[in-house]
């Protein structure tokens, strides 16, 4: 059973219960539940005992409940709990009040209590043969359960005793759909419209099998003819969506998505068909209002909080669209597309392209690697181009660090040199070299080339030796 479908079938109880709750206020204003409705089976065979007399304290506690029922049903918001302690209250009056029970497994079952619900629905049946509807109600938990051959029985039970009954022939015919075997879906289907023209629910299994083997205009013939008999069924209009969709024909279809949530706006598979367009078109606010929607009914849903990740990006919230990543791989760490999403948030704005080539490498092995992903997959030319990245910044890396250690060494041989320098003797002074003066003042020295040292002046003139004789045209130093 796909998810769609289990939530379509969620629905029918539901709905089952919102008209026995009514009836029961009606049976209890004329007769009470003392005179249970018979049908004509029951009526020929005679093998339901007459219903035991109801006391009035319970009759008027159960109707008191139905108008409470019936007041939040207006308000679109349901007090489970007042709702179960009025029905209870009814059946302390008199514990033969069938609808009573039945009525207290619907509440329970809406809340997710599915063992308190069926416990309910058994007792209602023990009490009143004909409710059949607890039948009904039970073969569907079996059925939403995956357990079809109990589902199967419950309903054939049903036929049996009651062989005109149209809904357990339409619920019986949408087994059979599921399993494949469509004609005996549409058999099925068209007995139950034998007996109830108005029957949608076999309506909705002629549309889904007419789907099925892509027979849309035939689907779109009796899912018209179903919004005509109750253009306030949200599945309905949902279906005609569904079909235009598979004409290509967006547009309309967004418009019959939307007619489904005008008729009841928590209705979930308009929201997450309207919420997978809005990010095809990438209009992400809507985008995000819908699939917050869908977690209001369903915050488990793991593929919801990663399309609400998707939305966020597209708004520029990449911290908010990482934490609905995470959430999303928490309840299913089996789901591939977590981790190429997370990739490409972590290559494309958060500079770690060596953690999305992890990543991106992991989504292509769980989602079956070149088998399952051809080779025009975006991946793959994410893939090299996070490595090119990768391999780019290595290489700057490296480089880096060689010029880093270059400029080291040139420093350190620079302070060796200047240390060098410092630390080093003075070097001998070649011949006819002249030794600056002393911080005495002494004058400076001229060694020869002979290598003696030229008298000071202390010592008197020095001796002048092969000079050559004075020019009589240079006139005398006359200041010695």
């Amino acid at each position: 059973m796909n998810r769609t479908t289990t939530r379509t079938m969620r629905l029918f109880p539901l709905l089952v219960a919102t008209s026995l709750v009514a009836a029961g206020c009606t049976a209890s204003k004329a007769t009470g539940p003392t005179t249970p409705t018979k049908s004509p089976t029951t009526a020929q065979t005679g093998k339901e005992p007459a219903a035991a007399p109801i006391s009035n304290t319970a009759k008027a506690r159960f109707e008191d409940a139905v108008k409470a029922f019936d007041a939040q049903k207006k308000a679109k918001a349901f007090d489970y709990p007042s709702l179960e302690r009025k029905f209870k209250l009814a059946l302390e009056s008199d514990a033969n009040l069938a609808e009573a029970d039945y009525n207290l497994g619907v509440i329970a079952e809406r809340q997710g209590k599915a063992n308190e619900a069926r416990a309910h629905y058994k007792a209602a049946l023990a009490k009143k043969p004909s409710l059949r509807q607890a039948a009904e109600n039970m073969a569907v938990m079996e059925q939403n359960a995956g357990n079809v051959a109990g589902a199967v029985a419950l309903y054939q039970e049903v036929l049996q005793r009651y062989p005109d009954d149209a809904q357990s022939r339409a619920r019986l015919a949408e087994i059979y759909r599921q399993q494949g075997d469509h004609d005996k879906a549409m058999d099925l289907s068209r007995g139950a419209l034998m007996r109830d023209p108005n029957s949608t629910t076999a309506l909705k299994v002629m549309i889904r099998s007419y789907l099925d083997r892509k027979q849309l205009a035939m689907a779109k013939l009796v899912a018209l003819r179903g919004v005509k008999l109750d253009a306030a069924d949200p599945e309905l209009h949902h279906a005609v969506g569904l079909i235009l969709l598979k004409e290509n024909n967006k547009d309309e279809a967004r418009l019959s998505f939307k007619k489904a949530l005008e008729v009841r706006d928590d209705y979930v598979p308009s929201h997450v068909e309207l919420a997978q367009l809005s990010l095809e078109a990438e209009d992400f606010p809507e985008a995000e209002e819908h699939l917050r929607r869908i977690l209001q009914a369903d915050g488990k849903s793991a593929t919801a909080h990663l399309n609400l990740g998707i939305a966020y990006k597209g708004q520029g919230q990449f911290d908010k669209a990482m934490q609905e990543y995470d959430e999303a791989e928490k309840l299913d760490p089996e789901l591939a597309a977590v981790n190429l999403n997370r990739a490409v948030l972590l290559h494309k704005v958060k500079d770690a392209p060596e953690r999305a080539v992890e990543l991106y490498k992991k989504y292509i092995a769980m989602a079956g690697g070149d088998v399952a992903l051809s080779a025009e997959s975006p991946v793959f030319g994410l893939l090299r181009e996070a490595e090119a990245i990768v391999n780019a910044k290595r290489e700057a890396t490296h480089a880096e660090e060689q010029a880093k250690q270059m400029e080291a060494l040139q420093k350190k041989q620079q302070a060796q040199m200047q240390a060098a320098e410092k630390t080093a003797p003075p070097a001998p002074q070649p011949a006819g070299t002249v030794t600056p003066a002393s911080a005495t003042g002494t004058p400076a020295q001229v060694t020869p080339a002979g290598g003696a040292a030229a008298p000071s002046p202390s010592g008197g003139a020095p001796e002048k030796k092969n000079e050559a004789p004075a020019d009589p045209s240079e006139p005398e130093d006359d200041l010695l």
